[in-house]
């Protein structure tokens, strides 16, 4: 078996595709209020928002601990919808040595799905693919979308 792996998530989300790539460059100190059961808060620490070369600081619960994760954004693609993390510092890094998450946005036929990936290097051959880290991103991606369906729904 490789160190080396890549996870993907395709999911269709019913409140603009638009919508979620704003929230991650415009406003993500807004998803813990959108998803509390899954981020707990998020910094600044360098650069402005929405910008490549910035980086931030994430407290989120992954497999009911919570956790820590720095990362700088690396790329982002306004066409394509596209957003890139690259994690620096913080427990991700206890278990690999290179962890990657990006997400995009494609439309096929008016529908929206968001498709996430994690690529990433394992320190060993007994650390775990990260699969409950792409549920994370499954149910972040869920929690964001009921949280605008209902914005949408009360007006």
């Amino acid at each position: 078996m490789g160190l080396t792996g890549k996870l993907t998530a395709q999911i269709e989300y019913k409140s603009g595709g638009d919508v979620f790539h704003e929230v991650f460059r415009y406003t993500p100190h807004e998803i813990s209020n959108m998803s509390p059961r899954n981020i707990q808060g998020f910094d600044l620490h360098e650069g402005e928002l929405g910008t490549v070369g910035s980086v931030i600081f994430w407290k989120f619960t992954h497999d009911g601990k919570e956790k820590v994760a720095k990362e700088i954004v690396d790329a982002i693609d306004e066409e394509k919808k596209l957003f890139k993390m690259k994690v620096i510092e913080g427990d991700l890094l206890e278990l690999y040595k290179k962890f990657d998450a990006t997400f995009h946005v494609d439309t096929h036929d008016d529908i929206d799905l968001v498709t996430w990936t994690l690529e990433y290097e394992k320190l060993h051959e007994d650390v775990e693919e990260p699969l409950t880290v792409l549920g994370l991103c499954i149910n972040l991606t869920r929690d964001i979308e009921l949280h605008h369906l209902n914005k949408k729904a009360e007006k």
